[in-house]
């Protein structure tokens, strides 16, 4: 019989905790998140020919979502400090949308898993794709931020 669904950060008593990933083993984790920024199709227009006002929108934002991943543990309270091995951000103009997709890719060899750094990556990234296109579309939207993947740990694999 599978375990029973329950919350992990939270002890006997209801209070809030930072798990214990002490007697963990070190292994090889992934994980693969998403999200997207919708926007003007003008924005589009504009990101596809360095005409935003602030610059390399799409360049900035990629060295932000790595930033953010690096920083998780600053953000989300009860995230461990972890040594990451790889991020990987990629975010695509789609005029179809109209937005951006943005995929954060995070590695790690640890006692617990890179979920949370793959979505702040993601995160932080669509955050400043907004704050560079925001003179020029006050609309944009940060929508469908999720995991997509992750592999490694106990649990096992995953994907959506």
């Amino acid at each position: 019989m599978p375990d029973e669904p329950r919350l992990t950060h939270v002890d006997e008593s209801g209070a809030a905790r930072m798990v214990d990933v002490s007697a963990k083993a070190l292994t090889a984790r992934s994980c693969t998140a998403s999200g997207r920024v919708l926007v003007s199709p003008q924005v589009i227009d504009l990101l596809r020919g360095d005409g935003v006002p602030k610059g390399d929108t799409l360049g900035v934002a990629r060295l932000a979502g790595i930033m953010g991943a690096k920083q998780t543990p600053l953000l989300i309270p009860l995230c461990h400090p972890l040594a990451l091995s790889k991020v990987t951000i990629d975010i695509t103009p789609d005029s179809k949308l109209p937005g951006c997709i943005v995929r954060a890719s995070v590695k790690v060899t640890g006692p617990t898993g890179v979920e949370m750094e793959a979505l702040t990556a993601v995160s932080v990234a669509a955050l400043t794709v907004i704050d560079m296109v925001k003179a020029a579309d006050k609309g944009a939207v940060i929508t469908d931020v999720r995991v997509e993947t992750k592999t490694g740990g106990k649990s096992g694999d995953w994907s959506r």
